[in-house]
């Protein structure tokens, strides 16, 4: 991850006059033990006795931190702990209202070690340097890092809020830049953003256009030839996914060994929700999440939101939150992309696994518990954790049985396929959870991708991770509109396209980092999609030979080569309906085998959204067509678990 630090030149020292008490604290030596802070909060009359003793059996059960559990159950105020922090340890307290810190001494430590770590250096005070810590009961863990930069140090506490308002107050542009920049270019889609790469892509394509007007009939014939090479491609690696699928299936189950029971920490989880132009599904977003069960003290949801996103920001004003759940304002910028959004907030998240979930999303209750074990079990190559998406609104109309018959080969059985052969696993876009310290280690998500998940997939490949696939289950909304599933599917499409792009740049360093048999899943991945769906209707035209009328290419290519494309054709239709077929195996989802053979009406509006993408590849490669939300309700919307108030539509 790049580091954000201090560009030339630097800037003018802080000259404060300390406070009479700070320069007790400066001088005072550490003394014995502190006392306990749950009798400081109840001596101060912040906390009564029995939500002491509450929260100290919560702690024993959960091996978390007092002030997290106090302030998650909202047992007491961020005002009244940091109070009883600055107590315990006979420390003082800033605010916003202090005069503001050395943005030398921040930049130094550098901006994002700030905020991760809670701690912020302050100023200078003779040869001492005045730390401002959100939480001291980790200071002194840090303590060796900032003596290594700054000398002799000394803390005094600040709340997180504060904190992160006076980070923003400093370096407010500098975040706001990182959050676009922070993947490095030679992984990034961003050098695309230039004419030059619009003009070339647009000649290529006249090329072929030209070409094809001049020759009409090898143009075809070849074109024909290397769309069926790729059907191929594609149809086989579905099918040895699925047979990979069903083999593991009947394997016995490991036996476990037997191990001694320890209890410790567990680890907080932050869980990223972007949401633009979405006040409609507030309401019902803050009521699903609320369904986790994960502990609250180790729960950091972050909604994510434009600042300038009026009508969403107002929704969540209306909201009585908990502590466990925060606004993220993302400062505005002409780019606004969902990866933008994430990077930024991830700067703000508490936990060392991170999340994401889209607005829709209604998650199993136990997801997390689940993929914190997963994580746990997994060794350290174990870097992203994928689940299982399925929609509650399938069954509205043809559209939304179509996509849910889609979903479910694609998340039942392709990627768990693709995952059990060894190859580079394309990320959805939610129920995704990542280990920080390598998601930051690759510097977060390509701000300037549109399928900054397919993408962030491969580069963790790319870079000796890989990803587990869960069955855990989300549920979202299902685009059931046609219009609506064309943009959708064409800024996936673009996406991919964009991908394939940037990282064929060298394809060479791609071949040694993913070795040859996981390259040629790129391949067949991506540019295959792309060119199925591209020159689909060149397959389509021998159903004409079906009907017994004549094709275009029978004279060229001889009775044997076209019997040859026929039986691919239908290779390719009967595997996609048996593997259909097997993943819609579950109860909820068996009825849905009688609209198998729609399907084929079903991918033609794919070909549709392949050429929608590909104008916008060349004209505007950044633009995000955003898919709208909240026209449907899940089963668990109709059990109320959070207090809500009602949002402005």
């Amino acid at each position: 991850m790049q580091v954000i630090t201090a560009t030339k030149g630097k800037a003018a020292r802080h000259r404060v006059q300390l406070r009479p008490a700070l320069e007790l604290v400066v001088a005072r030596k550490p003394d014995g033990t502190p006392k306990p802070l749950g009798r400081i909060l109840r001596d101060m009359g912040a906390l009564t006795e029995d939500a002491l003793m509450r929260a100290l059996e919560l702690q024993s059960r959960q091996a978390g931190i007092l002030g997290d559990i106090l302030l998650a159950h909202g047992m007491v105020s961020e005002a009244d702990l940091t109070r009883a922090l600055s107590l315990q340890y006979k420390t003082q307290v800033f605010t916003t209202k202090d005069p503001l810190p050395d943005p030398d001494l921040m930049d130094r430590f550098g901006l994002q070690r700030c905020l991760l770590l809670n701690c912020l250096p302050w100023m200078r005070a003779g040869e001492v340097t005045v730390v401002a810590s959100a939480r001291p009961a980790e200071f002194s863990r840090i303590r060796p890092e900032l003596e290594a930069l700054f000398g002799q140090v000394v803390m005094v506490l600040i709340s997180e809020t504060d904190l992160h308002q006076t980070v923003l107050r400093i370096r407010r542009s500098r975040l706001k830049l990182w959050a676009e920049t922070c993947v490095p270019e030679a992984e990034s889609c961003r050098v695309m953003q230039s004419q030059r790469f619009g003009r070339v892509l647009g000649a290529a394509l006249l090329v072929i256009v030209a070409f094809a007007l001049w020759q009409p009939l090898i143009t075809m014939t070849v074109l024909t030839v290397f769309t069926t090479v790729f059907l191929l491609l594609i149809t086989s690696l579905k099918l040895a996914a699925a047979v990979a699928v069903i083999r593991d299936r009947h394997a016995p189950a490991p036996k476990l060994a037997e191990t001694t029971i320890v209890r410790h920490r567990q680890p907080i989880v932050s869980i990223m929700v972007p949401l633009y132009k979405e006040p409609r599904v507030v309401p019902r977003l803050i009521n699903r999440l609320s369904r986790l069960t994960w502990p609250r003290d180790l729960l950091d949801i972050l909604l994510v939101v434009e600042e300038n996103d009026h009508a969403t920001r107002a929704a969540l004003d209306t909201c009585d939150l908990p502590r466990w759940m925060r606004v993220i304002p993302v400062p505005d910028a002409p780019l606004k992309t969902k990866p933008r959004a994430l990077n930024f907030a991830m700067l703000f998240a508490r936990g060392s696994i991170i999340g994401v979930y889209d607005a829709e999303d209604a998650p199993e209750p136990d997801q997390i518990h689940r993929v914190v074990r997963c994580f746990q079990n997994g060794p350290p190559t174990l870097a992203c954790v994928q689940g299982v998406l399925d929609f509650y609104n399938a069954r509205t109309n043809w559209l939304s049985r179509c996509f849910t018959i889609e979903y479910a080969t694609w998340f039942r059985m392709v990627l768990p396929g693709l995952q059990r052969l060894g190859l580079a696993v394309p990320l959805g876009g939610t129920t995704l959870f990542f280990r920080r310290d390598i998601l930051e280690r690759l510097g977060g998500w390509d701000a300037h991708n549109v399928t900054e998940d397919a993408d962030l997939g491969i580069r963790l490949a790319r870079h000796g991770y890989y990803t587990q696939l869960l069955d855990t289950v989300t549920l979202e909304e299902a685009n059931c509109r046609a219009l609506p599933w064309v943009k959708q599917r064409s800024r996936w499409l673009k996406g991919y396209a964009v991908t394939w792009l940037v990282h064929m740049r060298a394809p060479r360093q791609l071949w040694q980092q993913l070795g040859p048999w996981r390259f040629f899943g790129v391949q067949a991945l991506f540019l295959g999609t792309l060119v199925q769906f591209m020159f689909a209707p060149l397959l389509w035209a021998f159903v004409l030979i079906m009907f017994g009328l004549p094709h275009p290419i029978q004279d060229i290519a001889g009775p044997g080569v076209v019997a040859g494309f026929i039986a691919v054709f239908l290779f390719s239709e009967a595997v996609t309906l048996t593997v259909g077929y097997i993943a819609l195996q579950a109860p909820r989802h068996r009825t849905l085998r009688i609209w198998l053979p729609t399907l084929h009406g079903y991918f033609p509006l794919a070909v549709l959204a392949v050429y929608k993408a590909l104008w916008e590849l060349i004209c505007a490669p950044f633009y995000w067509d955003k898919t709208s939300h909240g026209e449907h309700v899940a089963a668990c919307d109709s059990i109320t678990v959070a207090r809500i108030s009602a949002a402005p539509q």
